[in-house]
């Protein structure tokens, strides 16, 4: 039990910092703990599914790392548009409209499930080509099996789009506990196949790829069936999906294609960074694939936030009560920092248990330790400005300047400064994070200084 002197002086902090005109603490942590569960096991699951790729070899964990910079990069121009079917959702349910919640979620689903069909189609036919622009310099065999990875990804994509439509959705009206649940049906359904294609059958990348379709096509299928059969407050119809309002599309599109366009251009970057890092051999990929998956795991509740602030900021700014979103904005960036000190505090003395689960070469073992150690420290007070701030501006309905703002750092200092200190003066894959870390401190200064003005909450979206 919680003495009652603690618990009395933690709801008097919860109410001074956590509470407003809009909604309560009770509301908010109702929001984020489903949200931080849903990222601690995408996380802790994508963290057991480089393990068991690692039991394949180097070679097989270095392609699986390619192409998933290559995905990250697709797959975030339609989950940017299931960000913006977010955002209205939002809103709308801020401003108690329910009718256009409804419309506003079929429009989602619909865009979203087109773009992911398109683009999937594409990666599908253009493979080679994509392959060898971007990883030409990688060996024959890890090359053969990116091929393999990529192909799948591709056919995998109009699943994977479906339950993020659905998701951000059920978010956006503060459903996050159904998000949750069928995100771990997608996810865990995804190590349990990788378990019995990997470990069992010894697939290797192949199995892994079965295991990601089946995963994500049945993750839909359980989004759609939840939606418009289970769900008994949005009041949805299958035939809505294909009768969208061109206005509602516009408005998704003015928060979505910007930042697809972010996206795009953001982790483009990242993609050429990987090229970068493809130069410097199998075991730099290695390094960076294993560093990128612990990094993950310490940003785990922090990241949680930084989608909580979405619907958080969203039925504020629907409610017209920008007291209450620039108060949330402030305690959220402040947590966000607490937290990542706390995890810095927690993971990184178990390191050397966390780092074997990967049974990585000892050639990398310690550059990896001091990759992560540099990003624990510099995050605290850099990572919150640079990912809280620009989900809170564009959950207001600045997504032009948010997104802007984001493609110009990313090419000015990540990408440039990143092949400089890597390549040009041979700092290798330390260099190249040091960039990283570098351009979470511009794009954070940029973002805050946006935040303490009043623009950008001066959008009419609804």
């Amino acid at each position: 039990m919680i003495p009652l002197r603690l618990r009395t002086q933690m709801n008097a902090y919860l109410n001074k910092y956590l509470t407003g005109e809009s909604m309560d603490y009770k509301q908010i942590i109702g929001l984020y703990i489903p949200i931080l569960i849903d990222q601690a096991f995408i996380v802790g699951l994508n963290l057991v599914n480089t393990a068991m790729i690692s039991s394949s070899g180097v070679s097989a964990v270095s392609a699986v790392n390619m192409v998933d910079s290559l995905n990250l990069f697709l797959i975030h121009i339609f989950v940017a548009v299931a960000t913006g079917g977010t955002v209205v959702v939002a809103q709308y349910k801020g401003s108690g409209n329910d009718q256009m919640v409804a419309r506003a979620t079929t429009g989602s689903i619909a865009s979203v499930s087109m773009l992911s069909l398109v683009i999937g189609l594409l990666i599908i036919a253009l493979h080679n080509p994509l392959l060898r622009l971007l990883f030409g310099s990688a060996s024959a065999e890890v090359l053969d099996s990116a091929k393999v990875y990529l192909i799948g990804s591709g056919i995998s994509f109009l699943g994977l789009a479906i339950v993020q439509a659905v998701c951000g959705a059920l978010r956006g009206v503060g459903k996050s506990r159904a998000s949750l649940a069928l995100s771990l049906i997608m996810n865990l359904l995804y190590v349990l196949l990788n378990i019995v294609f990997i470990t069992m059958l010894h697939m290797g990348v192949m199995g892994m790829t079965i295991a990601i379709n089946i995963a994500r096509f049945a993750g839909a299928a359980c989004a759609i069936y939840y939606l418009f059969k289970m769900d008994e407050t949005m009041h949805l119809r299958i035939r809505d999906m294909f009768h969208v309002p061109l206005t509602m599309l516009r408005k998704m599109m003015s928060i979505g294609l910007p930042f697809a366009a972010e996206q795009m251009f953001f982790n483009g970057g990242k993609l050429l960074t990987q090229v970068f890092i493809v130069s410097l051999g199998t075991y730099a990929i290695a390094t960076n694939a294993i560093a990128s998956v612990l990094t993950g795991v310490l940003q785990i509740p922090a990241a949680a936030l930084s989608l909580t602030i979405v619907t958080v900021v969203g039925q504020c700014i629907g409610r017209g009560n920008i007291e209450d979103a620039r108060k949330f904005v402030r305690s959220f960036l402040w947590i966000a920092s607490f937290l990542l000190v706390l995890t810095g505090i927690i993971l990184m003395p178990f390191y050397h248990l966390l780092v074997g689960l990967f049974d990585p070469p000892g050639e990398i073992v310690d550059d990896i330790f001091w990759v992560l150690l540099m990003t624990a420290i510099v995050q605290v007070p850099l990572w919150a400005m640079s990912f809280i701030l620009p989900s809170a501006l564009r959950a207001a309905g600045d997504s032009r300047f948010t997104s802007i703002s984001s493609m110009l750092s990313m090419w000015l200092f990540r990408v440039i400064l990143g092949y400089l200190l890597g390549i040009t003066a041979g700092w290798g894959i330390m260099g190249v994070w040091i960039a990283m870390n570098g351009e979470w401190g511009v794009r954070g200064a940029i973002f805050l200084w946006r935040f303490r003005g009043k623009k950008w909450y001066e959008h009419k979206l609804i």
